[in-house]
């Protein structure tokens, strides 16, 4: 009975690891379709919406480098125009400075020279002749 009984146990736990062993191959397969269909969710959501998205966001990245270009290229030209600019005014500045000068001096030489005729005119001292002191004439 001793014999007969531990062929039974043997059996029966033959039988669990026979069980656990289709549990396991089972749970395997199921996983693996899990898998499979999650994979597929992810590649179905990606081709219809990431893909398309991302298409959109490149339109958007290159219209967006292309009107960061404009802009820099534009500020450049504007910046060399302002420096041109201010490179004539300030040589036009320094013409008009000189042209100024030279005719205030012209005008004031000209005020100076009626200033000292209306005061030599306007003296009354006699004017100094050596030759009358001396006796010579």
């Amino acid at each position: 009975m001793v014999n007969e009984t531990t062929n039974w146990l043997l059996g029966v736990i033959a039988l669990a690891s026979a069980v656990q062993m289709l549990m396991l191959i089972g749970a395997a397969i199921i996983g693996y379709r899990l898998y499979r269909q999650t994979t597929e969710a992810v590649t179905d959501l990606e081709a219809r919406h990431i893909a398309p998205l991302r298409k959109q966001v490149d339109a958007i990245l290159v219209d967006v480098h292309r009107i960061t270009s404009r802009v820099s290229d534009r500020t450049e030209r504007v910046d060399d125009a302002i420096s041109d600019t201010m490179g004539r005014v300030d040589e036009t500045a320094e013409r008009v400075k000189h042209s100024v000068r030279e005719k205030v001096w012209r005008a004031t030489g000209v005020v100076r020279g009626i200033r000292a005729i209306i005061a030599s005119i306007l003296t009354t001292e006699p004017a100094h002749n050596p030759a009358a002191e001396t006796g010579r004439l």
